[in-house]
């Protein structure tokens, strides 16, 4: 039975997010639908990173199993034509869109989530007095200067291997709160800030609450020793507010060199060109 990989892009608006949901439409429940009909039989997807409501992904990657046997072409252009009529006709409910960016068969033991070593996510921060309507299903919105000096030397106590019990949702599920953050940079290209953060795994929410954290300090509301602090303390409620789910990203996830032929990590050029 062939697996097959692929590289998928999508805009999250209005879903409850990539994990099937009872009475809720998914990410996923879309993409199985369109894989199905090529298939001409049902299937189910396995992704790299499942993504909250209204978050979106510049290089989702999943695998899926099938008896069929078809060009690698379908798996992309097929599947594509499927996800356009669909939002054809859902046009008038709020959805974002989806599509296959690459494909191919691959070997048996691949696994999207668990032969990842790493995962990547971007951060897009607007940052002017005003929000500019292009940018507000695609941007966190903050409306005062920020400090990126401070939000670096911030992020610096964030770096290696933690207890991120502190950047957690409540209703997180992780087993353990331990997680290795590889890189974690910003960028200003005003109005933008991009966060970029590499780990090895991330938990519910710790995204938008270190962005929520690092504005705080790059307002002027916290000091850069707060972070440390923070980390350390490891009690979520002393933390700013979680940021909008609106200016995540993921970027992809990271494999063994030569385990799938396409591109799995984005670059910053493909989200904010020339930054």
């Amino acid at each position: 039975m062939p697996r097959v990989a692929l590289r998928v892009a999508y805009d999250g608006r209005g879903y409850c997010g990539w994990q099937t949901q009872a009475n809720r439409q998914s990410l996923q429940d879309d993409l199985e639908l369109a894989i199905s009909r090529i298939a001409m039989e049902q299937v189910r997807v396995f992704c790299a990173g499942r993504t909250d409501a209204d978050v979106h992904a510049l290089s989702q990657i999943v695998h899926f199993d099938t008896q069929a046997l078809r060009p690698i072409q379908a798996w992309i252009k097929g599947v594509n034509r499927h996800l356009a009529e669909h939002y054809e006709q859902q046009r008038s409910h709020g959805f974002g869109r989806m599509m296959v960016c690459n494909a191919q068969e691959t070997s048996a033991d691949f696994h999207a989530r668990f032969s990842a070593i790493a995962r990547s996510y971007f951060y897009v921060i607007y940052n002017r007095e005003a929000w500019h309507p292009h940018w507000m299903n695609r941007s966190g919105f903050y409306y005062r200067p920020l400090d990126v000096a401070a939000m670096r030397e911030a992020a610096l106590a964030l770096k290696g291997r933690h207890d991120f019990s502190a950047f957690r949702a409540a209703e997180c599920q992780a087993k353990s709160p331990v997680r290795t953050i590889q890189d974690l940079n910003i960028r200003a290209h005003p109005p933008f800030f991009l966060v970029q953060v590499k780990a090895d795994g991330f938990l519910h929410h710790m995204i938008r609450n270190i962005v929520g954290a690092l504005i705080a300090i790059g307002c002027g509301d916290e000091p850069v020793s707060k972070m440390r602090a923070w980390l350390q303390a490891g009690e979520r409620s002393l933390l700013p507010p979680t940021f909008a789910a609106s200016g995540l990203y993921f970027a992809g996830a990271q494999y063994q060199p030569d385990v799938l032929a396409f591109p799995t990590l984005c670059s910053t050029e493909e989200i904010l060109p020339g930054l």
